[in-house]
């Protein structure tokens, strides 16, 4: 009795330690092992955690059951109203069910719980979420007879190397991209802007570019960055492109079906600006669908320790300044 009673304490005091954001994010079984990775990494993002699956979900990004996001993030779904769609913060969200007869809205904890309520016109509330219904996981993340695991392979990602650096793949083999765009005097004459796209430290795969053509918006960037991961990834890998673009994500998952049915016009009956970049984007996402790999869009609020952003932003501001260079 006492020996299994001791045995159960020893396992309720067992703490896996999740790193989010650091050297090398994973799960790990010691404070030690968890200090060696954030300690001197701007951003670090860790917590301790009871279960070995809540922490591996931690470090993917996910929220865990029984709390709340790390960041405190809500999303506003928008059902019907001027212009429904997913929104982060709740002044933008109330701005498009102003004025409106029957508006249909709700805040959810997870941006796929909010754009299932708002494709299904507000009369679901959750489901599981892939911004192209994807089948089977087809492709090869590249080399993996040499690449080698970093992290533990029991977490939801881990970090691999093969001769192009480091790549952040899930067990499913989905790959991490981030994506970003920057605009040096967004909206004035004379602004330029740059396109960054982030696969991994020192991956050769990695974007740094100015944005080509008018106008030299950061939407614009925001957009070409999501169209360039496209681009440069394998028809048959699946893709999660990470962006803090919630107009990026919006545009290509969301508003595009209804701006299709209206003549690519908005509920104002103005034209769609960048429609030539959210068809293109789409077009990939539904070719890469019939490979049979799916495209999944998933936002992150930026400059707030996410490395993958912070290396997606550095690429795009590098990328803005390259104009007549």
């Amino acid at each position: 009795m006492n020996k299994k009673r001791k045995m159960s304490t020893v396992e309720k005091e067992q703490k896996f330690y999740a790193v989010r954001a650091g050297h090398t994010p994973g799960v790990y079984e010691t404070w030690n092992e968890c200090q060696e990775m954030i300690t001197g990494f701007k951003g670090a993002n860790y917590k301790s955690f009871t279960s070995k699956k809540d922490a591996q979900d931690f470090a993917a990004g996910k929220v865990v059951s029984g709390m709340k996001n790390s960041k405190g993030d809500r999303f506003y779904g928008v059902a019907v109203g001027h212009e429904p769609g997913v929104y982060v913060e709740w002044a933008d969200a109330k701005k498009q069910i102003e004025g409106v007869k029957g508006p249909k809205y709700k805040k959810f904890d997870t941006r796929s719980e909010a754009e299932e309520f708002v494709r299904s016109g507000g009369t679901r509330s959750s489901s599981s979420f892939g911004s192209s219904k994807g089948g089977s996981f087809k492709g090869e993340a590249g080399e993996r007879a040499s690449k080698k695991a970093k992290i533990d392979t029991g977490s939801a990602s881990v970090i691999t190397k093969g001769k192009g650096g480091w790549s952040t793949v899930d067990k499913k083999g989905v790959v991490k991209v981030w994506t970003d765009g920057s605009s040096r005097g967004n909206g004035k004459v004379g602004a330029v802007a740059g396109v960054g796209v982030w696969f991994g430290e020192g991956d050769e795969r990695n974007i740094s570019e100015p944005l080509a053509g008018t106008p030299q918006t950061n939407q614009r960037a925001e957009l070409t960055a999501i169209l360039r991961a496209l681009e440069v990834s394998p028809l048959t890998q699946s893709l999660e492109i990470i962006s803090d673009s919630n107009y990026g994500i919006n545009c290509t998952t969301l508003w595009y079906q209804s701006w299709a049915k209206n003549d690519w016009k908005t509920s104002t009956g103005t034209p769609v600006m960048n429609k030539d970049l959210v068809m293109k984007i789409r077009a990939w996402m539904d070719k890469r669908e019939g490979e049979g790999a799916s495209t999944k869009l998933t936002w992150v609020r930026g400059h707030e320790g996410d490395v993958g952003n912070e290396g997606a932003d550095g690429l795009a501001v590098a990328g803005s300044r390259m104009h007549g260079v």
